[in-house]
């Protein structure tokens, strides 16, 4: 077996514990009270039971303890999938939006998620459903506004005496 992993000598366990103490992240405290309790000199597998871990993960805490110090036994946000759509990508989708449709191109006359969704899968080879191609969209700065259709009978004498009335 291994030695253990000894952990930084920077911070005393009362330290540790006025850490863990003034945590609001219970998680973190409970990763702190393990490493207090391993400078205090309880074994490696009583700090494991004090975090409520294997002994595997306690050795990456003493690691990221190490390393980073209090702060490092925060919970971090997991990074996520990159994008699919990527700057350049991007780019392209925002120089056709601002060209607008061409009936004799595109062979529509106003763009829709599910065209531009076709058009990413065939220009740029990428598929997005419709869904994600919105938020794209939003998170380019585009919303979704569509000029209201007016009824064929509408009439203009009606509209005018409407708005008499409001």
């Amino acid at each position: 077996m291994g030695k253990a992993i000894s952990i930084s000598s920077e911070y005393t366990a009362d330290e540790v514990r006025a850490f863990a103490k003034s945590s609001s992240d219970v998680t973190q405290c409970r990763r702190l009270l393990a490493i207090a309790a391993i400078r205090d000199g309880a074994s490696r597998s009583e700090a494991a039971k004090v975090g409520g871990v294997q002994l595997q993960t306690l050795r990456d805490w003493v690691l990221r303890f190490n390393e980073h110090g209090p702060d490092g036994l925060q919970d971090r946000k997991a990074p996520g999938a990159s994008p699919k759509l990527g700057a350049d990508h991007q780019a392209a989708l925002v120089q056709l939006l601002e060209d607008g449709p061409n009936l004799d191109k595109h062979g529509v006359v106003r763009w829709r998620l599910q065209d531009l969704v076709a058009w990413s899968k065939s220009e740029l080879s990428v598929s997005l459903s419709e869904v994600t191609m919105g938020r794209v969209l939003k998170r380019l700065g585009y919303s979704h506004i569509s000029a209201r259709p007016q009824h064929y009978a509408q009439e203009e004498q009606v509209i005018e005496e409407f708005k008499k009335f409001c």
